[in-house]
Parts: structure tokens; sequence; C-alpha cells
């Protein structure tokens, strides 16, 4: 796989990729420096069409990739925000090519937001979601299963992972070890204190059906507050009300707006009103699953461990992980209010179960 960093990166690799896979000419080939595992270039057709070329890991799973990205276009056709992927000459999403997995995607007018959320903004993501949520509760359960730690994970588990990302903080030389020492120790009461209690209030059984599975504010794509594009789907099985969840308590609101609550309850509403077959249980409970998933996930406590390619995207990660320990905070001291919030949310909709 290409070295994302390197100046010299191969554009004719792109160009034939293009030409005689896809039927395309290139005019204007960019590099697009983020990505977690693939090489973006933004591309400009020699018709006027803009789209992003995807190069995939080589080491990974192209059976996932392609179940993605099938996912993807059954969302589009149901006539979701979602860009067209284009298949090529084969009739195939994904192609092998140079020994690498590549897709052609459209190009989406829209950024991601920066900005925590508005109440406006999260009705608007709340009525996207629930659309795709009942789009895709007929849709075949996918063979990858979004991991489930909030439910299954011991404390005991989670007592050794703050042992784990300490240590490895010190092997990375972490610049304030006081300080993530400090977290983690509030990490390790919090497991003893607030997991089983947590989880004694969920519903035995939650629904399980196919999932974006990382819809989270970087992968949804913005014009003001309205959705004009959601990418990179993730493609698992899993609790439509973790999703849920993840989405309505969104870290960077909760860190820096007094009003989460109701800007989550926003989400929720609209939620509800594009999908009411959702149990009203399952609905109520996103907030203490949101919670259960905070705890249980140390991705940022030591950025230096994701080996990512710029400087920027460690800070950036940094910042991901100080909101997260905000909210944690926040939603553990608000719980009863949040959770009311999100009932009277669902006794006023009407609908459902």
């Amino acid at each position: 796989m290409a070295d994302r960093d390197d100046p010299e990166w191969d554009q004719e690799r792109v160009e034939q990729l293009l030409r005689t896979c896809y039927g395309m000419d290139a005019a204007e080939i960019e590099l697009v420096p983020k990505g977690a595992d693939t090489v973006n270039r933004r591309v400009l057709t020699a018709t006027g069409r803009r789209v992003f070329v995807k190069e995939y890991d080589s080491a990974g799973d192209p059976l996932t990739v392609r179940a993605a990205l099938d996912m993807q276009e059954y969302c589009r056709a149901a006539d979701l925000p979602v860009p067209r992927v284009h298949a090529n000459q084969a009739g195939d999403l994904l192609t092998l090519f140079d020994g690498t997995p590549w897709s052609v995607i459209n190009e989406v007018v829209g950024r991601v937001a920066t900005t925590p959320m508005s109440a406006s903004r999260a009705e608007h993501i709340g009525g996207q979601l629930g659309r795709m949520h009942r789009a895709l509760s007929a849709y075949p359960l996918p063979q990858l299963h979004q991991h489930s730690r909030w439910r299954t994970g011991t404390v005991e588990d989670g007592l050794a992972r703050c042992d784990r990302a300490m240590a490895s903080a010190r092997r990375h030389g972490h610049p304030n070890l006081g300080r993530l020492r400090d977290q983690l120790d509030q990490r390790r009461n919090d497991f003893r204190s607030h997991v089983v209690r947590l989880r004694a209030g969920l519903p035995d059984t939650l629904v399980t059906q196919a999932l974006h599975a990382d819809f989270v504010r970087p992968n949804i794509l913005l014009v003001t507050d309205l959705v004009t594009g959601i990418i990179d789907f993730r493609c698992a099985q899993g609790s439509a009300a973790w999703e849920l969840g993840r989405a309505a308590l969104d870290p960077r609101t909760i860190a820096h707006r007094d009003d989460w609550i109701s800007t989550a309850a926003a989400m929720v509403a609209t939620y509800r009103s594009e999908h009411p077959h959702l149990p009203r249980a399952d609905i109520v409970a996103c907030g203490r699953i949101a919670l259960l998933y905070l705890l249980f996930s140390f991705y940022g406590a030591v950025p230096a461990e994701e080996h990512l390619a710029h400087r920027e995207l460690e800070d950036d990660l940094a910042r991901h992980w100080e909101e997260r320990q905000t909210s944690i905070r926040r939603i553990i001291d608000n719980l009863d209010e949040l959770e009311a919030s999100l009932q009277d949310t669902v006794d006023r909709s009407g609908s459902g179960r």
C-alpha cells in the first residue's frame, strides 16, 4: 500500500485504475491526507464529475469492505443522503487492482461539523438515522458483529484495560502522565461503582439489526445543519439503541453545551417519528447504553499508540478523549434527568410499543 505521506505517490496508478476499470479519465488528482484504513484521493474527471477514490489496506478483509459498500448502495436506493458507489465495468462495487482493493464514490457537498450539535442539527440527524434504521430493519444481518463490551465486558476486564492503558502511556512517553493517571483512577472507580447498577436497568432484550455501525460526527456531512452525506459505512449487526445513543450523546456536545440533554431528546424525537417501531424501552435505554459504551472505550487515552499519520490527528484524538471523560461525568451525574427526558419524549410520540 502506498505511503500516504509520500509526495511522489503514483498518480499514474489512479489514472490507470479509473480508465481501465471504470471508463473514467482523470483531469485532476489530489491526495487527501486523512484516512484511518484507506488512502484517499479526490479526483475531478474529464467530464466534470468529482469522486473519491479509496484505496484500502491490502491486509484487510475485502469481503467486509464489499459488504459495507453494498449497504451504502442499499441505503442510497432507500433515498437516504448517501453518495453513490460506482460499480466497475464488471459490475462490482469493489475493484481489486494492483494488489489492493479500491472503490470509487461520488464526492458530497458538505463538511464534517467541528462544533457541538445545535437542537436543529440534532433533529435533522435524528430523522436521517431513524429513516436509515427503518430501511435497514429489512436488511440481512451482516456477518460482522458490533462489539458489545458495554453489555458483556466484566468489571475486571475494565480494570485490566485501565492498567494496560497506563502501561502503554509510559512506553509512549505520554506528555501528561499525572492527569491520565487521575483519569484512569476515576475510570476504575466508575467500573466498580456503576457498571452493575447501570446494566440492571437495561431491558432484558434489545432489538438487533443491521447498522451503519460508525454513525458518528466525522461520517456525517452537513450544509448548515442539514445532513447532505452519510459516509464510511462499517456494516455490522448490533443494537439499534446503541447506535442511537452513540449519536444522540455526542461527547463534543455534552462537553461544551449545557443543553445537551434537550439536544439528545430532540434527536430522539425525530428518530422516533421516522422509526416508530423500535420499542420504547430500547429508546429510553439508549442514554444508559451510551454511558456504558463510553466507560468501556479507551480510544484516545494514548494517542501515540494509534500510529496516526499527522500530529494534528493525535491532538484531535487527545481532545476526543478529554471530551469523553467530561461526558462520562456529566451523564453519570445527570442520568435520572436524561432518562426522564427520553421517557417524556417517547410518551409524547404516542406510537410504537
